[in-house]
């Protein structure tokens, strides 16, 4: 979260995005993972969204593990509700 922290204090036009465009950017990134580079996603998302505030979803996305870039500049969507199943069933608590 100190990215996006750091980008907000960097780019005065930057806003924080509500929660349901967050949510638009992740299921439209999990839907077509590894098709677009960042740009090229940012201009074939369903709903128009300011590319500032765009830039602070993917950084966000990126420090929580939900997605990563290959050697391309594609981005994919990584994460997995079976992996955080797993750590239900080995008893692991978050504190």
């Amino acid at each position: 979260m100190k990215e996006v922290e750091e980008m907000m204090k960097e780019n005065e036009f930057a806003r924080y995005p509500r929660l349901d465009t967050v949510l638009m950017v992740e299921k439209f990134i999990e839907e077509h993972s590894g098709e677009f580079k960042v740009y090229q996603l940012w201009k074939n998302l369903p709903k128009k969204t300011m590319y500032q505030t765009y830039k602070v979803i993917i950084v966000y996305l990126l420090d929580i593990n939900k997605i990563a870039v290959d050697s391309e500049g594609k981005i994919g969507y990584i994460w997995s509700p079976e992996a955080g199943q797993i750590f239900k069933k080995k008893g692991v608590k978050w504190e």
